[in-house]
């Protein structure tokens, strides 16, 4: 049995290669999708690792003594157990930077308190005061 050489090649010479454009579209969408959610995750992560919870000095922010920490239905604030919720004015009070540096806070959100532990040294009424809204 011999086989048709020429009538193989003619008949891929005659064939036109077609490009079906509905998957292709599918796989460019949904790698473009695959990496804008990464992209905004790889953000989220450069966020979290800053575990300190101290905020982040930006230019526009400029040098402050006082740090302001909002907390939503905040009624509580201790400094070394020392009540000093007097100074809460809408839910935030303003913590001393050396407070946020050196010492230590604990923000407990569900329970509406922070407590304050300062560095050694350093005198409990300068820790915190009244917001400036």
């Amino acid at each position: 049995m011999a086989l048709d050489v020429n009538k193989y090649k003619n008949k891929l010479r005659g064939n036109n290669p077609r490009f079906n454009l509905v998957p292709f579209i599918d796989v460019v969408f949904t790698i473009l999708i695959f990496l804008m959610v990464t992209s905004s995750f790889q953000a989220a992560a450069d966020q979290a690792q800053s575990t300190s919870g101290k905020p982040q000095v930006t230019q526009s922010s400029g040098t402050s003594e006082y740090y302001l920490i909002p907390v939503a239905g905040l009624h509580k604030v201790t400094v070394n157990g020392q009540d000093m919720s007097s100074y809460i004015r809408n839910g935030s009070i303003a913590v001393h930077t050396r407070v946020i540096d050196e010492g230590e806070l604990i923000i407990r959100p569900k329970n509406g308190e922070i407590i304050i532990t300062t560095p050694s040294g350093f005198p409990v009424d300068k820790a915190v005061t009244t917001p400036n809204q």
